[in-house]
């Protein structure tokens, strides 16, 4: 405590403030909103290091981990879990090309590799996270497809599905690299140890870049992941419906077997429709809610606030291959087969996924009525 004390007494006596530290070819970049902050307490740049190492660490293996097993078990090598695979791809190069630049800068307290890898670094993040979020889409609509049109849908192909994360890559990369050309620019923010849009310029060019990316990366994505949930969630319930109905024709207490009655497939999609869309708003709505505070001016934006934006949308990588991959009961399987130690799921339960047992309950159903 008296060593926190001496150092606030020292910033207020010397007039300090956070970019005190950032080396002097990088001081054009710097926007004149953070020059009213004092420095942060060097505790805030050691936690942030450390979180970040701890973050990255596990999305390296994690991630790694998926790429891995998807594509060195052939029963796990199709065209759907492509989209996986390259989700998994996505947040392991985030963590693994940001998290030690971070944590570099968080121990020298400053953005310390110079303007060009600034901007890179922040072109990196964005093009990552992009291709991670279109990914996520894809594979809602994958699941959407399949799901709710049943017999019908047009099946995906290892061709489609490599078109479609090609087209991602792509588009993601022609977004993240119009600041390069003059629409927007990568600067350093916050607590100056880390690089990401400008969101302060006060120019129609500037806040025009993050009011459509915003769009392109956010909002539009959201509400597709939302539209194809509801909508499997409500085939899913239909289908449970008839079954019930028929069942009560046939005076029998269900159709089902007493093992799948003990959880319904209805429940198990609404358990990951509800755990997929809320963790996309916890890890992309506070850095969202920066950027438009940030063109909107509507209120002031400290350095420690984007540090818990950056954080949550990188831990977005964490817990990705959580959701799209440990919770695949076959990769819970290979999992165990090539990493017995690390595998603490019963391989009983590990038949089939939630995805294609709801393919075959409701294309069996469609089927039966054509």
């Amino acid at each position: 405590m008296a060593s926190y004390g001496a150092w606030m007494a020292q910033s207020a006596i010397s007039n300090l403030t956070v970019v005190d530290r950032v080396p002097a070819d990088m001081l054009h970049m710097v926007d004149a909103h953070w020059y009213q902050f004092p420095p942060m307490n060097p505790l805030w740049h050691s936690l942030l290091g450390f979180a970040i190492a701890i973050l990255a660490l596990i999305s390296v293996i994690g991630n790694g981990m998926v790429v891995y097993i998807f594509t060195n078990t052939k029963t796990l090598r199709t065209p759907s879990n492509l989209l996986v695979v390259n989700l998994a791809f996505s947040d392991f190069l985030m963590m693994f090309c940001m998290g030690p630049p971070m944590v570099i800068n968080c121990y020298y307290q400053t953005w310390v590799f110079g303007p060009l890898a600034c901007e890179v670094y922040g072109m990196l993040g964005s093009l990552f996270g992009c291709v991670s979020i279109w990914t996520m889409t894809l594979i809602a609509f994958d699941r959407y497809n399949v799901i709710v049109k049943g017999l019908a849908a047009k099946p995906l192909t290892n061709n489609s599905a490599l078109v479609r994360i090609l087209c991602v890559w792509a588009s993601s990369l022609a977004w993240t690299i119009a600041p390069f050309f003059g629409w927007n620019r990568y600067v350093p923010e916050g607590n100056m140890s880390a690089c990401g849009t400008d969101y302060l310029t006060d120019t129609w060019s500037s806040r025009s870049y993050i009011l459509v990316y915003s769009f392109f990366v956010y909002f539009g994505p959201l509400l597709m992941i939302i539209y194809s949930y509801v909508f499997i969630i409500k085939a899913v319930s239909a289908h449970e419906k008839n079954m019930r109905e028929q069942a009560k024709k046939m005076n029998v207490a269900s159709l089902r077997s007493s093992e799948a009655q003990s959880t319904s497939t209805e429940m198990k999609l609404a358990k990951v429709a509800l755990v997929t869309i809320s963790l996309w708003f916890m890890a992309w709505t506070p850095y969202l809610i920066i950027n438009f505070t940030g063109i909107f001016k509507s209120s002031p934006i400290s350095p420690l606030a984007t540090i818990w934006g950056s954080l949550f949308a990188k831990a977005n990588a964490v817990y990705n291959p959580i959701v799209y991959g440990i919770s695949h009961p076959k990769y819970r399987a290979a999992l165990y087969q090539k990493f017995p130690a690390l595998s603490c799921t019963d391989s009983a339960d590990d038949s089939q996924s939630v995805a294609s047992e709801a393919t075959t309950v409701v294309s069996a159903e469609k089927s039966e009525c054509a």
